[in-house]
């Protein structure tokens, strides 16, 4: 449950790399799927969507992919091609307006997709590794329905050089859409996490069997975004210990791992979408004292915390800000609601995903 603070510490400012945030109760990010089709382009109504929620200290954008084979899910919005960056620019706009700060999610799926969304291309993976996960497509009705994705086809080495190449054209596209920063998908079973985890990366060669060659991608992807932008306005996220997609092992010792390597590297922050709230074991303090020490950047917490729960964990200095999905999505004015010990308004499961503005930009905020 969140709780009222006016004096919380998640409202003091913090400085994330080239940014300073205005306060620390951040947006997660949210796959809402309201692009334009055809062309998966941002559109004014999630320019409006977003605006409602600048008052957060960062706002991290629904993942978006970064090619069309990177798709995974029905009318989610890419950052390839020039029309998709003028989407993205009247949004970032948009929240510039209202003094906010934004980062764009770059996103591959890798085999969490289907055929019929990558226009007839074979979903691809570290391996060709079969796992029956579940993909949202557009119905006949217009409306999301489900669908088992097919096996994987094992990407190439040149195709991991090509893959890579769309990450750093997709931080220049983020840079020329006008965002303040950009958040590396690494996480929740997505293509990033399949080369990091043993159970879908099968590999023999410089990308599989060690933890450094199983990370290999992972830091080749970080390293081209940052020399298509900046470490000051690039971070990650990663779901260490969490059960998604087909990848639930305990990953602990990559993710301290991968925390060195990115300090090296000067990310501005690394975002730990945390196990619990997908229902696997708590991150221990014994951790978080190990990662604070591997990685000398901020860290955003998200996962169903509470505002007790963000409070001892910032105040432990164990992490440095709070993102928040579904209480984010029913509240525009989220930060205003905590500060003031306002009542929230509860979240509509059924108008998460597609559809119009029911549901996405029609939550009331306070002042109407």
């Amino acid at each position: 449950m969140l709780q009222p603070g006016v004096n919380s510490s998640l409202f003091e400012s913090l400085s994330v790399g080239a940014v300073t945030l205005p306060n620390r109760v951040l947006m997660a990010p949210l796959t809402r799927m309201r692009a334009t089709d055809p062309g998966d382009v941002p559109n004014p109504l999630m320019a409006e969507y977003y605006r409602q929620r600048a008052g957060a200290g960062l706002i991290v954008t629904e993942g978006t992919q970064i090619s069309p084979v990177g798709k995974g899910n029905m009318d989610t919005p890419g950052i390839y091609s020039d029309e998709q960056v003028e989407g993205w620019r009247l949004i970032t706009d948009a929240v510039h307006a209202e003094g906010g700060r934004i980062a764009a999610q770059l996103w591959h799926v890798g085999r969490v997709s289907h055929e019929s969304l990558t226009g007839g291309v074979q979903p691809v993976s570290a391996s060709a590794t079969e796992y029956r996960s579940r993909a949202t497509l557009k119905g006949p009705d217009g409306l999301p329905q489900r669908a088992d994705s097919p096996t994987p086809r094992r990407l190439s080495v040149e195709e991991i050089a090509s893959t890579v190449a769309d990450y750093a054209r997709a931080a220049r596209n983020a840079r020329d859409a006008g965002f303040d920063l950009v958040e590396i998908h690494g996480a929740h079973g997505y293509l990033v996490h399949q080369f990091l985890g043993t159970a879908s990366n099968h590999r023999e060669d410089e990308y599989g069997g060690s933890q450094e060659n199983r990370a290999r991608f992972a830091l080749e992807v970080v390293d081209a975004v940052t020399a298509a932008w900046s470490p000051d306005r690039t971070g990650i996220r990663i779901s260490p210990q969490g059960s998604f997609n087909g990848l639930d092992e305990d990953d602990l010792p990559m993710a301290l791992h991968l925390a060195g390597e990115f300090s090296r590297r000067g990310l501005a922050f690394i975002h730990l979408s945390e196990p619990d709230w997908a229902g696997g074991p708590a991150l221990q303090d014994d951790f978080r004292k190990e990662l604070r020490a591997a990685y000398d950047g901020a860290i955003f917490g998200a996962g169903a915390y509470t505002f007790e729960k963000a409070e001892r964990l910032i105040g432990l200095d164990l992490i440095d800000a709070v993102a928040f999905g579904r209480s984010f999505i029913a509240n525009p004015d989220l930060p205003e609601r905590l500060r003031t010990g306002a009542e929230l308004n509860a979240p509509v499961p059924a108008t998460f995903y597609g559809g119009d503005a029911q549901g996405y930009t029609d939550y009331p905020t306070l002042t109407a």
